[in-house]
């Protein structure tokens, strides 16, 4: 039975950050590792950006070389005791710890139809996969125009693929930005020679002659057809991974709930991460966010409580995309629901988007505007009120 001080639970990127911070305090104590895939950690992001623009994909491993970690790779952990301390992984291995951390991460959303016909790409194994099915003259559809769906579409088409977008909002991006923004970003992504079907439900698909038939349906009388493709790829969003904390009895809403230290309602048992639910002073609001900057900086201050040091993580994540010739970076609540403030540099181009509700600023954006992030966090933390007026040049670079 392996014995570990600090046992994980989940091989990411929080993973990969909480090891390293353990061993920034803690030289000797044994840590283990399980984890789902058969690879050790990695970063995430560069499997819809950086790889294919040409990044090398040896760049995207987390090192654990010298940390003197025992990683028990190809596992699922299934259950877990926290009064005896134990977790029993999918092939019988049963593990005890002193100090446990849930980084479990989350599951992307599938369609009720589809199976294997549909990739759901989270993983470097579906990224090799995807990339094998891409280049010139292959038709690959992406269901989804949201964040993973716009940089998928834009990858594959910089790749050589005819990309189909398929989704039912209005535009790209209509839950993120402003509707000018987003309709100018249809225009652009169409002129790339991406197709896109705004407004478009994907009813069904089937395999048919080694291609893949996708039923798709407009919200007008005779407004199904059929869509032939060689491949399909869907983003249309994830669900936390909850599913071993709940059984276990800790506190689970919409994510593990933890405290400010990143304890769960379990003693000795942490969770960060995509799956972690912690209550934001700056929003006033519980939160699970399932972005990069999050699960790096979560995983160290998990790390660190997990020696027995006092933490208290009230950091605002950021979140940021690459696409064509433009970029962002975004910080608090960026919902287009909320009242939203435009400051343009150039129309939709270059600029800030402000998102307010009660006359608080609740999340910034920053369209090709760099290095204002730590402002845009002081600016959340302000009481307010804010007017338009308030926030016209306020954060441009």
């Amino acid at each position: 039975m392996p014995s570990y001080h600090y046992l994980i639970i989940g091989g990411g990127m929080t993973a990969a950050a909480a090891i390293a911070a353990i061993r920034e305090v803690d030289r000797q104590g044994a840590i283990g590792l399980i984890g789902a895939e058969p690879h050790p950690p990695y970063n995430r992001p560069p499997l819809t950006k950086a790889l294919w623009q040409g990044d090398a994909l040896e760049s995207i491993w987390r090192k654990l070389d010298g940390q003197g970690v025992r990683a028990h790779l190809g596992r699922t952990a299934r259950s877990l005791d926290p009064a005896h301390k134990r977790v029993l992984d999918d092939q019988g291995t049963s593990y005890t710890y002193n100090k446990l951390l849930l980084a479990t991460g989350c599951t992307p959303r599938q369609l009720p139809f589809g199976g294997e016909q549909i990739l759901y790409l989270r993983t470097v194994d579906d990224y090799q996969k995807l990339r094998g099915l891409a280049g010139h003259g292959q038709r690959i559809a992406v269901i989804g125009g949201g964040f993973i769906g716009s940089e998928l579409g834009a990858s594959l088409s910089v790749s050589g693929t005819q990309a189909v977008m398929i989704f039912p909002e209005e535009s790209i991006g209509s839950t993120l930005y402003p509707p000018e923004l987003a309709k100018f970003l249809t225009g652009f992504y169409r002129e790339q020679g991406i197709e896109v079907l705004a407004g478009t439900r994907v009813t069904g698909c089937e395999a048919r002659d080694g291609k893949s038939v996708l039923t798709i349906r407009v919200d007008q009388p005779g407004g199904e057809r059929e869509v032939l493709v060689d491949a399909v790829v869907a983003g249309i969003g994830a669900q936390a991974n909850v599913e071993l904390a709940e059984a276990a009895g800790l506190a689970v809403d919409d994510g593990i709930r933890v405290d400010d230290s990143l304890r769960t309602t379990a003693p000795d048992i942490y969770a960060a991460g995509d799956v972690a639910s912690i209550y934001s002073p700056a929003l006033r609001q519980w939160r699970r966010v399932e972005h990069a900057d999050n699960a790096n900086s979560m995983g160290g201050y998990a790390g660190v409580a997990m020696t027995g040091r006092m933490v208290r993580y009230d950091y605002l994540p950021f979140f940021y995309s690459d696409f064509f010739d433009f970029g962002y970076e975004a910080v608090g609540e960026v919902d287009s629901r909320l009242q939203m403030v435009t400051d343009w540099t150039t129309p939709c181009r270059e600029g800030v988007v402000y998102y307010l509700r009660e006359g608080r600023v609740r999340g910034v954006l920053f369209w090709n505007v760099w290095g204002q992030v730590d402002a845009a966090r002081r600016l959340i933390a302000s009481a307010g009120p804010f007017r338009p007026a308030d926030l016209a040049g306020r954060l441009h670079s």
